[in-house]
């Protein structure tokens, strides 16, 4: 354990980050962090393109569900030089799932970047980690002190919440200037601890003690448990009874409504699938075909004509509804029987039959379409 000197703040509204005894805080984190904490697939290593990667997938994703996909992706994806030549279809249903498809994307690209510039292995230097396409200040962080033990923070909604309730911190964490005054009031204490055990990774373990604490204890969502906080004499929101009141958060705008109809067209070859244009959301992503709007029963074959497709059996799917970022959709969905009329008028259209395995193993549909895909498979009665 690391010796923890006794401090009892004198705590008054709306500190800066830089006015808390932030060394005396990381202390008593680390010590916490030492005496118990979770054990994820992810810290059992120091490989940084592992690091990386979970650090990518945890971004806007819940730990439990990356657990299921971290251990597949780097079974598959062994090396930086293999997810840099992995064809994009592959890396699109390896990624089924997780959403937010961009960051695969970005993935690929810094992995052709780190072969082509820095010999296929990830560099260590803080920098050029942040030049990489898809990694800001939190990741290069996080890869650089737990891989590398460099002294530089991981700022993230974690961090920026326990910092924000010890300090009763009014400004917006939505704003980079925010994320940078945090971490530049972190790095010296960083910096100060690691010089004082040069034989341990204490940038690493710092910046995993804050995630810790964000998820585990000083938590987004409901009452914080502050009695088993190793900061809690620390906090000036606790001390002034604000707890909920920080984060500091800017309303984010009201999402904007999409109706949609989504059909599942099956012929003699399997389902009709359309892949989405390479721009915009869900860009490149397969999908079944679908329209704006609700349509009702009796506009499905008018729709069909003018698709080449002449169907010959109509059933009404559930309601379903997923929720982007900024649009919600709300979806209707019909199952069609359907013959086609028209092969050169579909292909003109982007639409073309899978089977239903192949469609489970080798094209990756986002978890927009996830009732439809599970009606799919019922419907043909195949596993899910």
């Amino acid at each position: 354990m690391l010796g923890l000197p006794f401090w009892a703040g004198f705590f008054r509204e709306n500190m800066k980050y830089n006015e808390l005894p932030i060394e005396e805080m990381l202390v008593a984190l680390l010590n916490w962090y030492q005496s118990g904490h979770r054990d994820l697939p992810w810290r059992r290593t120091k490989d940084p393109y592992a690091i990386w990667i979970s650090e990518i997938m945890l971004q806007q994703t819940r730990v439990e569900a990356v657990k299921r996909y971290y251990q597949r992706f780097l079974e598959t994806l062994p090396t930086i030089a293999d997810l840099a030549r992995v064809p994009e279809d592959r890396l699109m249903k390896l990624w089924e799932g997780l959403g937010y498809y961009s960051r695969a994307r970005n993935l690929k690209a810094a992995a052709q970047v780190i072969c082509e510039v820095h010999g296929g292995q990830m560099p260590k230097d803080y920098e050029k980690i942040l030049s990489l396409p898809g990694i800001g200040a939190y990741t290069a962080g996080a890869i650089s002190s737990i891989a590398y033990a460099l002294p530089y923070p991981a700022v993230d909604g974690n961090a920026l919440r326990i910092l924000g309730r010890a300090a009763e911190c009014d400004e917006d964490i939505l704003k980079e200037k925010t994320k940078r005054e945090a971490a530049a009031a972190l790095k010296p204490s960083i910096e100060q601890i690691s010089s004082k055990y040069p034989g341990e990774n204490i940038p690493g373990m710092i910046n995993q003690s804050m995630m810790e604490l964000g998820a585990c204890v000083c938590i987004p969502t409901g009452e914080p448990l502050c009695e088993v906080c190793p900061w809690r004499e620390y906090c000036g929101a606790r001390a002034h009874g604000s707890i909920m009141e920080y984060p500091v958060k800017k309303k984010a705008k009201k999402r904007r409504l999409e109706d949609k109809t989504v059909l599942l067209l099956l012929t003699g070859d399997g389902v009709l699938l359309h892949k989405r244009e390479e721009r915009g959301l869900l860009a490149g992503l397969y999908e079944f075909p679908n329209v704006e709007g609700h349509l009702k029963e009796d506009a499905i074959g008018p729709l069909m004509e003018k698709w080449g497709l002449a169907p010959f059996s109509i059933s009404k799917l559930d309601s379903a509804k997923h929720i982007f970022s900024h649009i919600e959709w709300h979806m209707e969905g019909y199952a069609l029987q359907v013959s086609v009329m028209d092969e050169s008028r579909l292909r003109r259209l982007g639409f073309f039959a899978v089977k239903g395995m192949e469609l489970k193993e080798q094209y990756s549909l986002p978890s927009a379409f996830g009732v439809y895909l599970q009606k799919l498979f019922k419907l043909n009665d195949l596993p899910i």
